[in-house]
């Protein structure tokens, strides 16, 4: 076919396609301006940049499978670009592009490729609802299918979701003129697919207790961590906390990372009054006897509600009346002068349950003896829990688990625990991508439980696991269990002498002599390595063979009376 003296192509006429869609969306988009919201129910909510100038709402229909999504934007100039990816790459993205060519909208789903280059999808599965302007900013509503069966698009499956997100500061003529790798997107991962289950009904007598930070200013500065002594009143009989959720100040919702409640030793007759920075060196020393979790909360989580015949016991005889709150601030843009009273707000009841529950640490202590090399794409670190730490702690009839929470920083992209019985790995307790947040099993005395943690540092320096700012690295996982026992925290690292023995060992392979200077320390060390694949896989390999140091903490920060040096656990 000839037109205007111009041969097309098939590729012509695909775009010429692809031109005809997207004018049509156009209407749709023009059409729904002035429309009223339709009454979507979003219950989920999440700030997708660090100003939260970008909120993501949703819900999720299984019965349809199928999400609406809502994207709020808070000063919207020339459009915006969501996407999914595997780990939050720019590249072989599926997304969904509102862009402008300075008189009309655009709206339509879109994928990058390889090279970060747009292209609107023959297969439009973002199906716009509604386009408004609202008192906070521009609304786009839109739902998808969980899978559609397009090699284009994100399989949208349970775990984690790594949204990447981006502004159009100028006009664009065409899609096809956009490149990802020009923006500089943002990523944020989100818990996408909920559990259907309904909400418990809370019992009648049921009373709150907002745990909270007293108005304090965010430092400007990326990673602070935030310490509040709170007083439970005098003389206070014992209660169960039935369920907690946060309390977070409108507006800093993108800034106020994770929070956590602890309760200190019983021992402590008084504890001094302190709100302020946890690394400061005024910090009383005593805070460092309130270990004990009550609760812990980290950005997307709803509301957290315990079983019926179970309650975690706050009051009374043998507890503490001193609680200490700390909030993590993760504040990259050095915002300056923000007002904060984020906390918890603890729902409990006098009506006692049949077991007090109790809330254990697994997976690795936080320490820089443990790393992530650079350029790495999938580099495992374990946790262990081992058997005779178990066999000690833990009553005969053992703890039935009914809920875990997993935590690492950036570079974390898979983390599981496992539980391992008679040398064995017998059942997967909690995995990320696939979470099973109804899961209960019981774990029995002599049982080890290993938590796992792949990372992924291609585009990063070596991580220290002992880091808590947000470009540092955890592995934890905060596991939910009945009746309650005195183990607290199960966890450990390499043997810090079998450590030594690799840095001397590299540094020779390497044709570097060690430092007669004084022993610098471990960060150091991990710092000035040359790394390449050698020392890396021989890191790994350390990793998985050498002793192990072993923490195995009461609630009162006192160890059990077990070896802390043991051999890796037998796995098959």
């Amino acid at each position: 076919m000839r037109f205007l003296s111009r041969s097309f192509s098939l590729q012509d006429m695909t775009l010429m396609y692809l031109t005809m869609l997207a004018t049509l969306v156009v209407i749709l988009v023009a059409s729904y301006q002035a429309g009223s919201t339709p009454g979507y129910r979003l219950p989920y909510r999440m700030p997708l940049d660090p100003r939260g100038d970008l909120m993501l709402s949703w819900n999720v229909s299984y019965p349809k499978q199928e999400l609406f999504l809502e994207l709020r934007v808070r000063q919207l100039r020339y459009g915006v670009v969501l996407g999914m990816s595997d780990r939050g790459e720019i590249f072989n993205a599926d997304l969904v592009v509102l862009w402008n060519d300075g008189q009309k909208s655009y709206f339509g789903d879109a994928w990058s490729d390889s090279n970060g280059h747009v292209t609107l999808d023959s297969q439009q599965d973002y199906k716009l609802i509604e386009a408004r302007h609202t008192s906070d900013g521009f609304c786009l509503l839109f739902k998808r299918p969980f899978s559609t069966c397009d090699s284009r698009d994100y399989l949208i499956e349970e775990g984690t979701v790594h949204f990447i997100y981006g502004m159009l500061e100028e006009p664009l003529l065409s899609i096809q003129q956009l490149n990802l790798s020009l923006l500089d997107p943002g990523v944020q991962r989100v818990l996408l697919l909920r559990p259907e289950s309904p909400t418990p009904p809370l019992p009648h007598d049921v009373r709150t207790l907002d745990v909270v930070a007293p108005d304090i200013t965010i430092p400007d500065q990326e990673t602070t961590y935030w310490c509040h002594m709170y007083q439970l009143p005098p003389d206070m009989p014992k209660n169960h906390i039935v369920m907690y959720e946060s309390v977070i100040t409108p507006g800093n919702e993108a800034i106020v990372h994770h929070i956590e409640v602890f309760e200190c030793a019983p021992q402590l007759d008084n504890v001094p009054q302190y709100s302020g920075s946890c690394d400061s060196k005024m910090k009383p020393k005593k805070l460092n006897y309130c270990r004990h979790v009550l609760a812990a909360w980290a950005m997307g989580a709803e509301a957290f509600y315990y079983p019926p015949d179970a309650g975690l016991s706050m009051g009374g005889p043998g507890s503490s009346r001193f609680l200490r709150l700390e909030v993590h601030y993760h504040n990259p843009l050095l915002i300056s002068g923000r007002q904060d009273s984020s906390g918890i707000r603890l729902y409990y009841t006098p009506t006692l349950r049949k077991y007090d529950a109790g809330i254990m640490e697994l997976g690795l202590v936080y320490t820089p003896v443990m790393a992530i090399p650079p350029g790495e794409r999938d580099f495992l670190l374990v946790g262990y829990c081992t058997s005779k730490c178990t066999q000690t702690a833990l009553p005969p009839g053992g703890i039935n688990i009914f809920a875990s929470q997993l935590h690492t920083h950036l570079a974390g992209h898979g983390v599981r625990t496992v539980l391992v019985r008679g040398g064995k790995e017998v059942e997967i307790v909690q995995e990320d991508k696939h979470y099973s947040t109804h899961y209960q099993d019981c774990i029995e005395p002599g049982d080890a439980l290993l938590t796992q943690c792949v990372y992924n540092t291609e585009d990063r320096k070596v991580a220290t696991v002992g880091g808590f700012g947000i470009m540092e690295e955890m592995c934890v996982n905060y596991v939910h269990y009945y009746p309650r026992t005195q183990l607290e925290l199960c966890k450990s690292h390499v043997d810090t002498g079998y450590l030594q023995k690799y840095f001397t060992f590299i540094n020779r392979f390497q044709g570097r002599d060690s430092c007669s200077c004084g022993q610098p320390s471990v960060t150091e060390q991990y710092v000035s390595m040359s790394w390449d694949s050698f020392s890396s896989q021989v890191l790994g390999s350390l990793y998985s063979t050498a002793p192990i140091s072993m923490h195995c903490n009461q609630s009162t920060a006192e160890l059990f009376p077990v070896s802390t040096r043991a051999r890796l656990p037998c796995t098959q």
